[in-house]
């Protein structure tokens, strides 16, 4: 099977098995998508989801956090990795959104960028699936998937990206992203991956060169 032919057949496969799979962060709008995923930073979506419940309701807006100091807000996330780096941002952030945006997140990748703690990663969630615009993140999940596949082979994420979007159709980037990241939870895990279980063993070149010989 040549490798164009072997990339299609793994994005068919995935798009079957993972066919519900969305986003596992907890959010009601863009605004709290956009705080979730900064927490979400070395951190688990559960981890995350276990405190912005109660964050959410205490904090309800930009300009609830830009009243914080990071010191107040640190107590509140401390159930997540990096708290105080995070606390920090996050008061900034909220006090950027009153200060240059009507208190809105906005809408592009330039502007997303600008916000205190927001790389490349958390603004293609925010683009993707706040406002269904075609942008494809790759966190460890991604990255580690795509490259033992084959569907990529790129030694940083941006190279990933890149080549990831090269070969996955632009109206399914924001898809393959929760197709890679589940896989990569259930199945490719970073330590004592699945390999005997995965439907695309078939395919991918880890288990072809690391498992099989």
């Amino acid at each position: 099977m040549d490798k164009r032919k072997r990339q299609k057949q793994i994005l068919q496969e995935l798009a079957v098995v993972y066919a519900e799979a969305t986003t596992a962060l907890e959010f009601k709008n863009p605004f709290e998508l956009l705080i979730a995923t900064i927490l979400a930073a070395q951190s688990t979506d559960r981890q995350v989801n276990s405190i912005t419940g109660s964050l959410f309701e205490k904090y309800p807006n930009p300009q609830s956090f830009a009243q914080l100091t990071p010191e107040i807000l640190a107590e509140d996330i401390k159930g997540v990795g990096l708290f105080r780096n995070k606390s920090r941002h996050i008061v900034a952030t909220s006090r950027e959104l009153l200060l240059r945006h009507q208190g809105q997140v906005p809408s592009t990748r330039e502007e997303l960028e600008k916000l205190p703690g927001v790389g490349r990663k958390t603004a293609n969630v925010v683009l993707s699936v706040a406002f269904n615009q075609p942008a494809l993140a790759v966190d460890t999940h991604v990255f580690r998937v795509a490259n033992r596949l084959g569907l990529a082979r790129a030694k940083n994420p941006l190279e990933t990206e890149k080549q990831l979007c090269a070969i996955i159709p632009e109206d399914l980037w924001g898809q393959a992203h929760h197709w890679l990241i589940y896989h990569g939870r259930q199945v490719c895990k970073a330590r004592n991956p699945l390999c005997n279980e995965c439907v695309l063993a078939e395919y991918c070149d880890y288990y072809k060169t690391v498992i099989k010989n």
